[in-house]
């Protein structure tokens, strides 16, 4: 399957189709998954006990001084955070593959809340029309992909 070939509502149709299809019924392994993320991202797991200086040195290797959606300063937005492209929560099993993985700022990160990737670029064409392209361009294609497996 093409999926660059496909309309924006097919892709969603698609992503609907397999990402929700695990969403209610998370096994132990989909939350062993899930957590894994937490462990490598705060110490003892815990986000109250603050970050890891793996994570710390990942967003430092994997992002500037802009924020890749609304390309403000992260000073000015909040700070920056590490979003999962396929949400973790739709998606446990790719909560530490770092090609889901992306630095943005905390607003545009509370924006995007839990949207799985096509609600979100949806939403980002009707709301944000100007930004829309900055997140087109980062489609998670690959990810997207091994999903039909």
């Amino acid at each position: 399957m093409n999926l660059e070939d496909k309309e924006l509502e097919e892709l969603f149709k698609l992503a609907n189709k397999i990402g929700k299809k695990r969403y209610h019924k998370l096994t132990r392994q989909d939350f062993e998954d899930y957590r894994k993320f937490d462990k490598w991202r705060y110490i003892n797991g815990d986000s109250e006990c603050g970050t890891t200086q793996e994570s710390k040195d990942w967003v430092r290797e994997n992002s500037d001084w802009l924020c890749p959606i609304c390309e403000e300063r992260y000073s000015q937005r909040d700070g920056k955070t590490i979003d999962h492209k396929l949400p973790r929560s739709q998606y446990p099993w790719l909560a530490m593959e770092f090609k889901n993985l992306w630095v943005i700022c905390q607003r545009c990160n509370k924006e995007k809340g839990e949207m799985h990737w096509y609600e979100y670029e949806h939403y980002m064409l009707i709301h944000h029309p100007k930004l829309y392209l900055n997140v087109r361009n980062v489609r998670p294609i690959q990810l997207l992909k091994s999903l039909k497996n």
